[in-house]
């Protein structure tokens, strides 16, 4: 019972009060006047395009968390994201909770970071678990593969069958300002089924919102967030060489 306290306790960083007031780079608080903007659970190669040809028609490019095991599934749409200038980051192997240790938390994580920094060509630098759990492994893990563990100051709840364009773009509003990461879905890959519609369709007035209060939107990688200086913007993250493969 104590390893697993002590592997779960610091997943309390989700709580969004806490990690705001102490620990704002995992928030994902940057600039003031910019507003990260990240999507969770691709690629997929159905409702992922839609997202990025919404967002060339406005003009901006995002950070999109990446599962491996869809990278693998769907490698010409993660390469696509980044032909199309979008950032890629890590949202680990599979879409799991980690209640409990496991010797496989170094070992996915560096396969997800093999493959997402394939597509990209370049090492990923950002890393989002799923859930927003980052357990003692996670963090451990995330170390391990050089990457930057970043979690979110504003979501849509996206993911709930019940959300709709509306919903989305006023439950962001609620807690976005300036400096914020926001966090929606381009799939409903973990979320309920067809749910991805709901973000798509708060997305040009949720960039509108941000641009007539004169926020800038765009990846993680542009946000200023301190300490993150191996962040290069747009593209696929920091330079350097796509980590090795894992056995």
């Amino acid at each position: 019972m104590a390893v697993a306290l002590a592997h779960i306790g610091p997943a309390v960083t989700w709580l969004p009060e806490l990690r705001r007031r102490r620990f704002p780079g995992l928030a994902g608080w940057g600039r003031p006047g910019h507003v990260a903007l990240t999507f969770d659970d691709g690629p997929d190669p159905v409702t992922t395009p839609r997202f990025l040809d919404v967002l060339d028609g406005l003009g901006v490019r995002a950070t999109f968390f990446l599962l491996g095991e869809n990278v693998v599934r769907h490698p010409a749409t993660a390469r696509e994201l980044a032909r199309r200038g979008h950032e890629l980051a890590v949202h680990g192997w599979a879409h799991d909770r980690p209640w409990l240790p496991s010797p496989r938390d170094a070992r996915e994580l560096l396969r997800a970071a093999h493959v997402v920094g394939e597509a990209a060509g370049r090492a990923p630098f950002w890393y989002r678990p799923p859930y927003g759990i980052l357990s003692s492994g996670r963090w451990a893990a995330a170390r391990g593969a050089g990457l930057r563990p970043v979690l979110w100051t504003a979501w849509g709840k996206d993911w709930r069958s019940d959300a709709t364009p509306a919903s989305v773009r006023a439950t962001v509003a609620a807690d976005l300002g300036g400096g914020g990461t926001i966090l929606l879905h381009d799939t409903d890959h973990a979320s309920a089924p067809g749910s991805w519609r709901a973000a798509l369709g708060a997305l040009p007035d949720l960039v509108r919102d941000c641009r007539a209060t004169g926020l800038e939107v765009g990846p993680l990688g542009e946000h200023g967030i301190p300490g993150a200086d191996g962040a290069t913007g747009t593209g696929a993250g920091r330079r350097g060489p796509v980590p090795a493969p894992v056995p």
